[in-house]
């Protein structure tokens, strides 16, 4: 082992006594979930809650999110705040439908990678070298991507055929898998609405039916980047750029080469994320198609603890809201009241065991109102159906904010040679 190896290994921070979100217990929450929805879907009738439709729509709209907070991640554990993910999406956005729809979707793809890596790079350079506030230089670099798109729009996309100062011409679509004869035999056991089984099939018919191949790459990065970070002396000495970089500094890490490199892949991620939304999501580029999710993803990725499996796990629960609000309108909504109110009665129930009596009264409060409202009316206002994917985001992160730990010197200031 190196010697800036053993000092990156020095630098990670010390277990904090708290269980880790591994695999097994991703799977286990995956599972739970799962059995929580179909008793939901079983009470309150329905039954496209998990049907492969649904299943399929919820990927599709996770892919982005879960893109921009895999971006999140990259730059945040090595130190650096990226608020500016949104703008890197933009960047996504415009720079793959401008390349694909000239040269084709694949190009496109590496475009819109090119695309929020510059925006990295911007932040890399305002942050890492010029020290200036990571929040201001993410705002920034947001507001600077949505002037920068208009004014390209304005002499490229407007001057071709099909094309506007809004929008881009059409994008030839890329190829999607479906699986023969094992895809519509999950379709028809989901049709038969039982309990859990046909949720299940429901849940694997949407993931073997109209998956786009930049879907199946957007997955792999997920256990890539966990690899990459967790399991490399590369993502050990980045990791410790995040925890603390005066420790890696005095034994050899260059701490502005790691911090350059995790904010330029985390716009190129973020960037993928905007292309997905341009080439695979809609076909089009359309002026202000990101609609936050840049800021979702964020969010995601502070729901996983800082952590792939985590973010991934947050990036699906957005999804699947938003395919709720997209698919079933008022009827989905107003089951998944049904569905929080029960999840707050297991707050209830775990606040309790931890002897916090007040979050426990306030969360039955809370559960309570929520079963009165599912008993009282058939659907849920119009507003809320909008606002349904926000609303989760706040109380996602309401609920984990005690179990979070981010990067020791995340957002702090960093220069060369300030231990010595």
């Amino acid at each position: 082992m190196s010697t800036s190896t053993a000092t990156a290994t020095s630098a990670a921070p010390k277990g904090t006594g708290r269980r880790k979100l591994t695999l097994p217990w991703i799977l286990l929450i995956i599972a739970g979930g799962l059995v929580l929805i179909s008793l939901v879907r079983t009470i309150s009738g329905a039954n496209d809650l998990t049907s492969v439709g649904q299943v399929s729509g919820a990927l599709q709209l996770a892919v982005p999110i879960a893109m921009a907070g895999l971006g999140g991640l990259w730059a945040e554990r090595a130190g650096v705040v990226n608020i500016g993910l949104e703008g890197m999406m933009i960047l996504g956005t415009w720079f793959g439908a401008w390349a694909g729809y000239q040269w084709g979707p694949w190009t496109g793809v590496l475009m819109g990678l090119v695309g929020g890596a510059l925006g990295g790079l911007l932040h890399a350079i305002i942050t890492v070298t010029f020290n200036v506030n990571h929040i201001v230089s993410g705002v920034a670099v947001n507001i600077l991507a949505v002037g920068f798109t208009q004014y390209l729009s304005n002499f490229t996309f407007d001057k071709v055929p099909g094309g506007s100062s809004k929008q881009s011409p059409r994008i030839e679509p890329i190829t999607e898998i479906t699986v023969p004869g094992l895809s519509d035999w999950l379709a028809e056991l989901q049709a038969k609405h039982w309990f859990l089984v046909s949720d299940l099939a429901g849940v694997l018919g949407g993931l073997v039916t109209d998956l786009s191949l930049l879907t199946v790459v957007a997955i792999l990065l997920i256990p890539a980047t966990w690899w990459v970070l967790w399991r490399t002396s590369f993502g050990l000495r980045l990791r410790s750029c995040g925890e603390n970089p005066i420790a890696a500094e005095s034994l050899g890490v260059n701490v502005y080469k790691y911090k350059y490199i995790a904010v330029v892949v985390s716009g190129a991620m973020a960037g993928l994320g905007g292309a997905f939304l341009a080439i695979v999501s809609t076909g089009i580029y359309q002026e202000g198609q990101t609609g936050g999710r840049g800021y979702i993803g964020l969010a995601a990725m502070i729901f996983g603890n800082w952590m792939p499996g985590g973010m991934a796990l947050g990036s699906g629960l957005f999804g699947f809201t938003y395919s709720l609000k997209l698919r079933g309108g008022a009827e989905n909504v107003h089951a998944l009241l049904l569905l929080l109110a029960i999840l707050l009665v297991a707050v209830v129930v775990w606040q309790l065991y931890k002897k916090k009596h007040v979050q426990a009264a306030i969360a039955a409060a809370c559960a309570a109102g929520l079963f009165v409202w599912y008993a009282l009316v058939d659907a849920v206002p119009s507003q809320f159906v909008e606002a349904a994917p926000y609303v989760t985001t706040l109380l996602v992160l309401a609920l984990s904010a005690q179990r979070l730990r981010m990067p020791k010197a995340d957002g702090m200031p960093y220069r060369k040679g300030q231990g010595k």
